[in-house]
């Protein structure tokens, strides 16, 4: 707090959370005036009413210039995230990192909503016409915000939310869309909300003359990103909130290229993937990484969890229990091989199989029993090719597949 003194600060008075009942009033200091209208594009915006008697029960304070000394501080370098739960405050320091800002709000209601029988999710949720919501698990780059914008479904949210007795909402009023070869065809409303005045883009090139902007240039990094209010796709909804889940989809990114597009899981099969979690990181999307590297994150938001993963998941088994919830794992990774060999799934087959599960229709295909995973897979579904159903027939190298498929079993 003493780096602040004599600097200019902007200051945002928000919400974490669309539920009256369990949001929490944070109040975000920030040394950067981007850093600023970011949390204010993420974050829910009180009504004009509210301000005046808007008392924050959170702090974060957002200093990028502060660099922190390990050996005093007691941190392993000179970036500092630190929390206070007693004193409800967050000091944020030695990076300019924008998302530290919102995932800080997100841990607090991982601490605090547990205890109100209410269970924290990084997802994102969406809801059709037949009052059918659906939330989407996933660890970041996985397509939460891509599947969950769809344009015959309402988006309630991309990112984080919580389930209670009364249904689901979201944590935030924004959208933090990942935009490495974000393309008008593929993905048109988070495309149009990208070119919008006032969206935060991170880490993309843009011409210095023209200031059109590329995303297909990954010269800085993969995760190339951009932030956006909710109201900036047309079909958000406007409360944040819908009624108990109908359907569960758990995305993982699978860059071996041996998982099926979509399988069936059984309550247990879902709490397992709950816990481990599991995708798969690629060369580009972190610093130093080489190749593919599978990566296991408990209940698909681990740094993010101060209380112990058994806590969520008997929240969210009981949920599941209770309305009897289907579950189901979508891979959204690589077809025909690897990363470098094959290809990324194709999002038309994605969102038709996703279709397929929500509308209920897949519940009605005949299923086979995978052969490494023991998962329940659909050998056919309208519309998608029958090959792709079948990791194995993707491959041309038979024997390859096996020994990939056989190793990343364990």
């Amino acid at each position: 707090i003493k780096h602040a003194e004599g600097k200019e600060l902007f200051a945002q008075d928000l919400y974490g959370g669309a539920d009256p009942a369990h949001r929490v009033k944070a109040r975000v200091f920030t040394e950067m005036a981007w850093h600023s209208l970011f949390i204010r594009n993420l974050l829910i915006r009180p009504e004009a009413g509210e301000i005046a008697g808007y008392v924050p029960e959170l702090t974060i304070v957002d200093l990028p210039s502060f660099k922190a000394d390990p050996a005093r501080h007691g941190c392993r370098s000179e970036t500092v995230i630190a929390i206070d739960f007693s004193r409800k405050i967050v000091l944020i320091g030695g990076t300019a990192y924008a998302g530290e800002m919102k995932k800080s709000v997100f841990t607090y209601l991982n601490y605090t909503l547990p205890a109100k029988g209410v269970v924290p999710m990084h997802c994102s949720a969406n809801v059709g016409s037949k009052d059918d919501p659906a939330i989407f698990f996933g660890l970041s780059g996985t397509g939460k915000t891509t599947l969950s914008a769809d344009p015959d479904r309402t988006l309630i949210g991309d990112d984080e939310h919580g389930w209670s007795k009364d249904g689901i909402f979201n944590f935030e009023g924004g959208c933090y869309a990942k935009t490495i070869r974000l393309s008008a065809e593929a993905e048109p409303q988070i495309f149009a909300a990208s070119q919008r005045f006032g969206t935060v883009l991170e880490n993309i090139v843009m011409d210095p003359i023209s200031r059109e902007v590329d995303f297909d240039d990954e010269t800085k990094t993969e995760n190339t990103r951009s932030a956006y209010p909710l109201d900036a796709i047309p079909n958000a909804s406007r409360t944040g909130r819908a009624g108990t889940p109908k359907n569960i989809v758990m995305l993982t990114a699978d860059a071996f290229g041996v998982m099926p597009p979509i399988a069936k899981l059984t309550p247990a099969e879902a709490m397992y993937h709950f816990l481990s979690g599991y995708t798969a990181k690629v060369a580009g999307t972190e610093r130093g990484l080489v190749g593919v590297q599978p990566e296991f994150s408990t209940c698909f938001g681990s740094p993010f969890l101060p209380r112990h993963p058994s806590e969520y998941a008997n929240l969210l088994r009981d949920f599941i229990a209770k309305h009897h919830v289907d579950c189901w794992l979508v891979n959204t990774g690589w077809t025909g091989g690897g990363y470098g060999t094959g290809r990324r799934m194709p999002i038309r087959v994605t969102r038709r199989l996703l279709t397929a599960a929500l509308d209920g229709s897949l519940n009605r295909a005949d299923f086979r029993r995978d052969p490494y995973f023991g998962f329940a897979v659909p050998t056919s579904v309208p519309g998608v090719e029958p090959h792709i159903l079948y990791p194995v027939k993707t491959w041309q190298d038979k024997a390859a597949f096996a020994e990939t498929a056989k190793k990343l079993v364990g």
